[in-house]
């Protein structure tokens, strides 16, 4: 991920966090990225990039979903949509050449949700649209980028 200086006076200083090693790898050297389900069409072309950026890699695609229960409800997913997004995702997992896990997270806030699965430092690989104005996927990649997470934006047209 690059920073870039919004204001152009001089380079960006690194802070001390962005100079502590990252985890990202496990005990067998896989690097897990992480691909959040965000809609059909946006996350199978993620994961198409995935496996394009991956290929030739110990790549572990990791792929979210998180279900925002409505707080009156409880905290659960009902099962019908549980269904559907485990086999939404599973279906994702399995047209990729790379190894893949699903995880469903049900949660009160979709940020609070992504913060339960994800690993300190995570590599996590978002699509968007390209708009005038900021999509719920970029505010999703400032949040994750703000909690520390290596965050890649990739806009489609």
């Amino acid at each position: 991920m690059t920073s870039k200086n919004r204001t152009g006076r001089g380079p960006v200083v690194a802070n001390e966090a962005s100079l502590k090693p990252v985890q990202q790898f496990d005990a067998t050297g896989t690097l897990e990225v992480v691909v959040p389900y965000t809609s059909p069409e946006m996350t199978e072309k993620v994961v198409e990039r995935a496996a394009a950026l991956g290929a030739g890699l110990n790549v572990l695609l990791k792929l979210v979903a998180v279900y925002v229960a409505p707080y009156p409800a409880e905290l659960r997913c009902p099962s019908a949509m549980e269904r559907h997004l485990t086999a939404r995702l599973t279906e994702l997992g399995e047209r990729t050449s790379l190894p893949s896990c699903v995880h469903l997270v049900v949660s009160r806030d979709r940020v609070e949700g992504f913060r339960q699965v994800l690993r300190p430092g995570s590599a996590v690989l978002l699509g968007s649209r390209k708009r005038f104005w900021r999509t719920r996927e970029e505010k999703l990649a400032r949040e994750l980028t703000r909690l520390g997470h290596h965050v890649s934006l990739i806009h489609f047209d």
